[in-house]
């Protein structure tokens, strides 16, 4: 997987390129290698104003995905953008008890499988994506995210 990390955010203590992509490529099992996503790291202002321009919900959030469709005509091999807010993933985690790495590798596996196309509205397919996070995050050792 092709990485593109944006990082608009003065936080610090953030995961570097090469975990985020690991991470990335662990949700992204059986995508073509050349497949393209963009990973940008915000903070409470930016992320608030996607998220109620493109979900019209107050206050930021931790991890807003933009899966890309591409026109007809177009081959580009572009899954998409993830959105991670950094003080809200850091926020978090403290608040839940968990590492800010375990947490920060649960929102880009979350994220990247929003990009594929899984969705937990439903609660049946609430159960298929996260039993896909929790396989993929135990390979990275890191524990239950739902517990």
């Amino acid at each position: 997987m092709l990485l593109d990390l944006q990082i608009a955010s003065e936080t610090p203590g953030l995961p570097d390129e090469a975990t985020i992509a690991r991470w990335a490529e662990g949700a992204g099992s059986g995508l073509d290698p050349d497949t393209e996503m963009t990973v940008r790291i915000v903070d409470r202002e930016e992320s608030a104003e996607l998220n109620s321009t493109y979900r019209g919900k107050a206050g930021p959030t931790n991890v807003l995905s933009f899966p890309f469709e591409a026109p007809p005509g177009v081959d580009i091999n572009l899954l998409g953008d993830l959105v991670i807010c950094a003080p809200v993933v850091f926020a978090e985690a403290e608040a839940q008890g968990k590492s800010a790495e375990a947490h920060w590798a649960h929102m880009v596996v979350h994220g990247v499988l929003h990009l594929r196309g899984f969705d937990h509205i439903d609660p049946a397919d609430a159960e298929i994506m996260e039993s896909r996070e929790r396989d993929i995050l135990a390979t990275f050792g890191f524990p239950d995210p739902y517990l």
